[in-house]
């Protein structure tokens, strides 16, 4: 029944688009694209979108993912905070990215795709950083482009916050985007939890947020709404991806992902500070990729098929992988817990397998070993969603409306063994690690 929903989900986008007055580009007048992630996150989550721009004849080289520093945002923007960046922080990052963008390709303007943060970052870059005038076209996944509330009371000083003087100047005048930029907002149509009129999401169940459902849609923009698909979804879907590719370029994508027969991979290894992921690279990691046995998670051969000890630049590979095979990726960084990160088959090279070490979670210090599904690109539905851990649902996802992206399983120190996570057509191996971090992380 998924299945059947995402193809005529897809047919209909295609109609919407087909019917739109958006001209055509060729191959060769594809703008380059900087794909911009939201708070917290990293470069490595627009992986599957760019193998999609990939596999409809889209130049690799001109798909760059900026990995922001310090991608938490501040409590008050305003206020420093050790480990979490300002919106004039990010947005001078993108700044400077965009213009190497443009000097490595010779372009005359990029366009920007983001993601929840992401569109804080990009609106503010085109609205107040110079950005119109390298920028062709802006699309907005899930963006929290009137917050996540709006409130004199809760989150004072935050830039998700509507009634912030930070947004109230990016929607400020009779349309909410910029002149000479073509905007495009994809939303969810109930469930995205950070555009939802009940505060439950923000610890305040009951509490009127302010924000509706269409809280990401913007005026003056072309605003899509895509049933059923969670906050990070609105970015990170097939249905998604076909939206971003017609507004873009056009033209209807006509492939989803094809095969590689020899992916290679890369990427870097990046840190901790004040206990949130910095987006800055690891000296001194050591990773250590096995190829692994699909059912049981074993690793084959005894010994890793590949090994590095990262510098300063913090790079881990290239790794050149095998289609179809399952690996297990250690990660040893100075400070951290030995990280154990199982994957589903690479089936395509990309230089934004990006690896963070793990993090113990609270309470769980003395637990004998814990095994976390994570799926960075979506949340888990349980209502929408076949999935499993250990051969169970997972525990601690909230029915409803999408809000949780990671579930766990505690277990004993001993026996090491064979711990499957399943979500939808995704099945990972992997084995319990007492004392270290082992997460299943799901591709799509």
């Amino acid at each position: 029944m998924i299945a059947l929903f995402r193809r005529v989900v897809l047919a209909g986008l295609l109609a919407v688009f087909a019917a739109m007055a958006v001209p055509a580009l060729a191959a060769d007048q594809d703008p380059p694209i900087v794909f911009v992630h939201g708070n917290g996150d990293t470069a490595g989550l627009w992986l599957t979108t760019i193998w999609r721009f990939e596999s409809n004849g889209y130049d690799r080289n001109r798909l760059f993912a900026i990995d922001l520093k310090n991608p938490n945002a501040r409590n008050v923007d305003a206020t420093p905070q050790d480990g979490r960046s300002s919106t004039q922080e990010v947005m001078l990052q993108l700044s400077a990215y965009v213009d190497d963008v443009l000097k490595k390709t010779g372009a005359t303007k990029v366009a920007l795709v983001g993601n929840s943060r992401g569109a804080n970052t990009i609106r503010n870059y085109v609205k107040n950083g110079g950005g119109a005038a390298k920028v062709s076209h802006v699309v907005l996944g899930g963006g929290v482009n009137h917050g996540v509330l709006v409130s004199d009371a809760a989150l004072v000083g935050s830039e998700f916050n509507g009634s912030s003087d930070f947004m109230k100047q990016l929607n400020g005048g009779a349309d909410e985007v910029v002149a000479g930029v073509k905007f495009m907002t994809i939303r969810s149509d109930k469930n995205d939890k950070y555009a939802q009129p009940d505060g439950m999401f923000l610890g305040m169940p009951g509490k009127p947020t302010g924000v509706n459902f269409d809280g990401p849609a913007l005026k003056g923009a072309t605003n899509i709404v895509l049933p059923t698909i969670d906050h990070r979804e609105t970015s990170f879907s097939p249905q998604a991806f076909t939206a971003t590719y017609k507004f873009i370029t056009g033209r209807d994508p006509k492939k989803d992902v094809t095969r590689e027969a020899k992916p290679v991979l890369n990427g870097v290894v990046t840190g901790i500070t004040a206990g949130a992921y910095d987006n800055v690279p690891v000296n001194g990691a050591k990773v250590d990729v096995y190829k692994i046995d699909a059912k049981t998670g074993d690793r084959q051969g005894g010994k890793p098929v590949y090994s590095k000890t990262t510098g300063a630049d913090g790079v881990w590979g290239p790794f050149t992988a095998q289609s179809g095979a399952y690996y297990e990726f250690v990660i040893e960084a100075p400070g951290q817990p030995v990280t154990h990160i199982y994957r589903s088959p690479f089936v395509r090279g990309s230089n934004y397998v990006y690896l963070r070490p793990g993090q113990v979670a609270k309470g769980d210090e003395t637990a004998g070993s814990v095994v976390t599904m994570s799926r960075p690109r979506g949340y888990f539905g349980v209502d929408r969603d076949r999935m499993s851990l250990d051969g169970k649902p997972p525990a601690g996802v909230n029915t409803g409306v999408p809000g949780a992206s990671t579930a766990k399983v505690v277990l004993p120190a001993t026996p090491q063994r064979t711990v499957v996570a399943i979500f939808r057509s995704e099945t990972i191996p992997t084995k319990n690690w007492p004392g270290q971090v082992t997460i299943a992380e799901f591709t799509n």
